[in-house]
């Protein structure tokens, strides 16, 4: 069976790393020290990628059950992420039904967290741009909310600020809670994850 994989959106580079547009970084991150795998070069991928697997014990796990797991960290920025996922999915032979692409919400609240299969793009570039270069939208997303700006900031600019210095221990859980997510999709399927994740 192909491979899942897993896209955590984001712009490459220290300038970016913590910016609220870079949680789908932060949640890959995460799921790679579950495994105890490290990112490496993709060479023609224009990605960063790491490879695992996955039981219902988790990611990192082996047995007879295990499903291969590809963790990907495009090296493009945001608006041209569709390059690196389009390379990928040809490279690893995947179809679009096993890709899982990770990525922030404006219009989900911080805390909330919403998995689903398909839909538009509602104005992310990065979803944009893999739609453009995949040829469709039917893949899974887990959406993690980081909110409207305040006042009247602009969303481009807003989602390009780091998180408050206040909110790094929630903004720990939320990416652990998204990990755990992502986990239950690939093991258990959408619907049971859903019912446990969603709000």
């Amino acid at each position: 069976m192909a491979p899942w994989l897993l896209v955590g959106l984001g712009n490459p580079g220290p300038t970016y790393a913590h910016h609220r547009h870079n949680v789908g970084y932060l949640v890959v991150d995460e799921l790679a020290r579950r495994a105890s795998v490290k990112f490496s070069r993709a060479i023609g991928l224009r990605a960063e990628a790491a490879q695992t697997r996955i039981t219902p014990a988790g990611i990192g796990a082996v047995g007879a059950s295990a499903e291969q797991v590809v963790l990907l960290k495009s090296r493009t920025f945001m608006n041209e992420t569709g390059v690196a996922v389009g390379k990928a999915l040809a490279y690893y032979k995947v179809t679009p039904a096993r890709l899982v692409v990770i990525h922030d919400e404006l219009d989900l609240d911080f805390g909330q967290l919403r998995l689903k299969f398909g839909g538009g793009d509602n104005g992310h570039n990065g979803l944009k741009s893999i739609r453009a270069h995949v040829g469709t939208g039917d893949f899974y997303r887990a959406r993690f909310g980081i909110g409207r700006p305040p006042g009247r900031q602009q969303p481009a600019d807003f989602v390009l600020t780091s998180f408050p210095s206040g909110q790094a221990d929630d903004l720990a859980v939320e990416v652990a809670r998204c990990a755990d997510a992502v986990e239950t999709l690939l093991t258990q399927g959408l619907e049971t994850a859903q019912n446990r994740f969603n709000s």
